[in-house]
């Protein structure tokens, strides 16, 4: 799934941490970078999210209930 316009990353992590299954970014080149992971969390901090908006990212949820919370947090920011 494609997640845009990430104005409040703090948030975004947040809603992240709530998925009980895995959460995987995916980059350009395929590669898959679990979000759950705080080492992970911090290398995707520093370098993807240092201007602070994210336009969009590509996600890959494992369980259907944390596809669910994603699909709500990018409707109602929640």
């Amino acid at each position: 799934m494609k997640i845009q316009n990430i104005t409040d990353v703090e948030k975004f992590f947040k809603v992240i941490d709530e998925c009980q299954g895995t959460v995987e970014l995916v980059s350009k080149e395929g590669d898959r970078i679990n979000l759950k992971s705080q080492l992970s969390k911090y290398v995707s901090m520093a370098t993807i999210f240092s201007n602070g908006l994210i336009n969009e990212l590509e996600l890959v949820a494992h369980d259907p209930k944390d596809v669910e919370r994603l699909i709500k947090y990018m409707y109602q920011g929640q």
